[in-house]
């Protein structure tokens, strides 16, 4: 101790020296870890600062070094696939005037959505893999997960939509056109779009509030909801707010969802031919694979016990669901749907060509 009071310690392990008073050494400095990096000594103010606008490092594909090239390989073959499946759909449905019905006009919007949704992720991972520089900003964090959320949300209400038109077309037949007509499926479309887009951004906005102070490496190839691990604030509000969300965003549409297929199912029994069950159950058919795929990837990435939970298999999950899934969305409804595949011959220039 000096004579002016002061205690002068050295740290043990940076041998950074911290002048100040005992009681408050703690507010007054802190130890800033770096990968690759000395240790620092610096104020509290100025680390939170700092905090607020350094990258953050995405770790999951970083210690494949072995396998770059092949990861590179492998998303850049999935993201053009996606693009190239999702693209063709689109314009297959608006050039083909037999396809503007409410089904194939709610299949345009999920493969506008899903081709968004790959964009938002798969660059930037190509770009990381690529330069080998497995970082991304604050900003452009917070802003991959807005509109990773956004059109997540927007998959989920969207399926949700779809599963009501198969249950009106399958059920009531006889007003279809009533119930699902132009008007009807624009106000479906815009009110998914805009709850998906608020809910994202609710939360968005909470979460730029955090103060991050410890290590800024995220152990996942994008931002998704384990940076909230990385939060030295506050976080019950924002996870109040994700419970409540979660329950509008997810369980209500799955909710529907399920009792869509209940009354569809019901109704199919009740076709008396094997032969008018397998037409009924071709119109859905398609949609229910893709719903299995997507609750089902969804599950395994966010609602898995913390117990049994293994990063490995949540990659591989993330994975599926956030690529896999919107690259096999389009061969899902084109193999299995005569008019689909018609109109994608006629797209590519082989309108003579039959299929069967």
């Amino acid at each position: 101790m000096s004579s002016w009071g002061v205690k002068r310690t050295v740290h043990p392990i940076s041998m950074v020296v911290v002048e100040g008073s005992e009681s408050d050494q703690h507010l007054q400095s802190l130890v800033l870890f770096k990968q690759n990096s000395p240790l620092i000594s610096l104020p509290y103010k100025e680390i939170r600062n700092r905090t607020s606008i350094s990258d953050f490092f995405l770790l999951s594909f970083s210690k494949q070094l072995k396998h770059q090239s092949l990861l590179f390989g492998l998303f850049l073959g999935m993201y053009l696939i996606t693009m190239l499946g999702n693209l063709l759909n689109i314009f297959a449905i608006s050039s083909d005037p037999h396809l503007h019905t409410p089904m194939y006009f709610f299949l345009a919007n999920l493969s506008f959505i899903d081709t968004c949704f790959t964009c938002t992720i798969v660059p930037k991972v190509l770009v990381n893999i690529q330069t080998q520089h497995y970082t991304i900003s604050y900003t452009g964090c917070l802003m991959q997960m807005y509109f990773f959320m956004a059109f997540a949300l927007l998959d989920d209400f969207l399926l949700t939509v779809m599963a009501y038109d198969c249950y009106v077309a399958i059920c009531l037949p006889l007003h279809y056109t009533t119930i699902m007509g132009p008007k009807h499926c624009l106000l479906l479309m815009a009110a998914s779009w805009l709850c998906s887009h608020c809910l994202a951004f609710s939360l968005i906005l909470l979460m730029s509030q955090f103060s991050f102070c410890a290590s800024h490496s995220i152990s996942h190839f994008f931002c998704d909801l384990p940076l909230l691990k990385l939060a030295c604030s506050n976080t019950h509000i924002f996870q109040v707010m994700m419970f409540i969300e979660t329950a509008l965003s997810g369980v209500v549409p799955l909710t529907c969802v399920l009792t869509s297929y209940v009354h569809i199912i019901h109704t199919i029994f009740k076709v008396p031919s094997a032969g008018g069950k397998q037409k009924v159950f071709s119109t859905c058919g398609s949609h229910l694979t893709v719903v299995t795929l997507f609750y089902g990837t969804v599950f395994l990435v966010y609602f898995q016990p913390s117990s049994s939970y293994s990063p490995n298999t949540g990659i591989v999950a993330s994975v599926i669901y956030t690529i896999v899934t919107p690259m096999l969305n389009p061969f899902i409804y084109s193999l299995r749907n005569k008019d689909m595949k018609r109109a994608l011959w006629r797209l590519l220039g082989c309108g003579k060509c039959s299929t069967p």
